[in-house]
């Protein structure tokens, strides 16, 4: 059956390649997404190798508490960490390189290029997040001895028949996985019916709660304020991690609440940083005035656009209250729980099918769901009106974090346990 999938493989590759070459998230690396890579690049050591892979930058973020685990817990071993879009590497090589031995772009998923990666990493264990099942890479890292864990497993209960057509078709690539570390109970029940093996499954909850640890004031703030054009102690609207679609209904909002609170500012946060043109230009159209986080917004713009990556998550620190995009479109959301460990009130749209574990912890907890615009419109205004309510609702959200953590240290004895019997 395997070997539907590897015919497969490769005509969806190179029908897909001009589209490869070109999309932002996987433009770059072309020589490491195929196995081949530069001396010097892979660490070399006595200790086990560990190979974590995640998507993107946020997944990568969701990894990362287990890195410090992982050292404690396997003195001298070497930790890979593999992306798919630019932007995660870039996370990792900047962010995370203190934490980690070697970021490297993930191989496309051809029996050859995943071959060449595992001969060249030499995992003793591979660690896929999220929903990153690739039966070829499996299959290699298998052949090669390594063990194979999924952690912070998902399975969409809206693509269970995709996955078990294909599943049918090409052989079930779950009975090669190790270990199944799943976020919740249902996520548990759904790859149990997808046919993964019962003693291999377990619920350990998700690491990316663990990421969310709030850290200190840092002097950095007051540099990412001032590159923001922001003055100490004005209120702040942010909106993070926007999408296409949703700046416009987020500046319509914003123009309602400057009748009522003119000092208000507002900080727009694109998921794409590629797109901050557009948003200055929509921007622009409203006739609002604005300016960019990298140029530091030098006339003080009424609108900052965060332009930079890595600093959504400080600038949650100097918000007022946060909406969170991803959420009016159909793109099914995003971490709504980065703001809400700042001690921020977190609004988002009704789209938060990808995060209904981060939906569940939030809602009466400082979290606020709203069906459209004009409801945002009319809980902000409230809100503002209401320094006290924003203060309490931002303590709950803060403390209901808090009391979510834990994942990252029961994986890691997982997998410490797998290693032992391996």
């Amino acid at each position: 059956m395997r070997f539907i999938y590897v015919v497969a493989s490769y005509l969806l590759f190179w029908l897909a390649f001009p589209v490869l070459c070109l999309h932002r998230k996987t433009r770059n690396g072309f020589a490491e997404r195929f196995g081949f890579y530069r001396p010097g690049v892979l660490p070399r050591g006595d200790g086990p190798t560990i190979w974590l892979h995640g998507a993107s930058a946020g997944d990568l973020l969701s990894l990362s508490p287990m890195f410090a685990l992982l050292r404690a817990r396997f003195p001298g071993c070497r930790i890979i960490v593999s992306t798919i879009t630019n932007t995660g590497y870039l996370m990792g090589s900047e962010r995370l390189r203190q934490l980690i031995d070697a970021v490297i772009y993930a191989p496309w998923d051809l029996p050859g290029a995943t071959r060449r990666a595992v001969r060249a990493i030499q995992p003793d264990l591979l660690v896929l997040e999220y929903t990153e099942i690739w039966p070829n890479l499996i299959a290699a890292a298998r052949k090669a001895g390594a063990r194979v864990v999924l952690t912070n497993g998902r399975f969409s209960p809206a693509h269970l028949g995709r996955y078990r057509t294909l599943f049918s078709l090409i052989g079930n690539p779950l009975r090669q996985v190790d270990l199944l570390l799943m976020r919740e109970d249902d996520e548990a029940e759904r790859a149990l019916g997808l046919g993964a093996p019962l003693e291999r499954v377990w619920v350990t909850g998700n690491t990316k709660f663990d990421a969310l640890a709030v850290p200190t004031q840092a002097a950095e703030d007051d540099e990412l304020r001032e590159g923001l054009g922001l003055r100490r102690g004005e209120r702040v609207l942010i909106a993070g991690s926007t999408h296409e679609g949703e700046e416009e209904k987020v500046l319509e909002v914003y123009r309602r609440l400057l009748v009522d609170h003119p000092d208000l500012r507002l900080v727009i946060a694109p998921r794409y940083i590629d797109r901050a043109p557009r948003v200055v230009a929509l921007a622009q159209a409203a006739g609002l005035t604005v300016g960019l986080r990298s140029q530091g917004n030098p006339g003080r713009g009424q609108v900052a656009v965060l332009d930079t990556i890595g600093e959504l998550a400080r600038a949650y620190r100097l918000a007022t209250v946060v909406f969170v995009g991803g959420s009016f479109t159909t793109r099914g959301g995003q971490n709504i729980l980065e703001p809400a460990a700042q001690g921020r009130p977190v609004l988002f749209g009704p789209h938060m099918e990808n995060f209904h574990d981060s939906v569940q912890v939030l809602v009466g907890r400082g979290g606020i769901q709203v069906h459209d615009p004009d409801q945002l419109y009319r809980i902000l205004h409230e809100l503002l009106s209401r320094p006290e309510t924003i203060a309490s609702l931002g303590e709950l959200a803060r403390q209901a974090v808090l009391q979510v953590s834990g994942a990252s240290a029961r994986n890691v004895e997982q997998m410490a346990r797998l290693l032992r019997a391996g």
